[in-house]
């Protein structure tokens, strides 16, 4: 792991955030990978791999609701967290964000959908 400032490290496995669970925050990739898996009781289906430079937790930021999949460290991860408060003065100042935010919930949306149909 390169920068040891900003982001925290999980470890192999580590779970970064529980279905379930409140947020109000996004976090994004630094470093390392994660996977996304929707719980159905018991069973467990992976519905995403992520990389560096991607986010997770999106909808913590707009929704009060509890998060809809647990994402768990794929080997060493380091993930920073951005608050609410945070991304809203981002996009204050660049309202692209915004819109590269919603074309992304989209595409996943469409992939979640198509994985489901097949």
């Amino acid at each position: 792991m390169k920068d040891k400032t900003l982001g925290h490290l999980y470890k192999d496995g580590q779970t970064i955030i529980k279905q379930g669970s409140s947020g109000n925050c996004l976090y994004v990739i630094q470093e390392g990978k994660v996977e996304v898996i929707k719980e159905f009781g018991e069973k467990e289906i992976k519905v995403a791999e992520l990389g560096e430079t991607e986010f997770f937790g999106e909808m913590g930021l707009f929704e009060k609701d509890v998060r809809s999949c647990t994402v768990k460290a794929l080997g060493d991860t380091k993930v920073m967290t951005i608050v609410k408060r945070n991304f809203y003065q981002s996009i204050h100042k660049d309202s692209t964000l915004a819109y590269r935010l919603l074309e992304k919930m989209s595409n996943r949306l469409r992939e979640v959908n198509k994985k489901i149909k097949d």
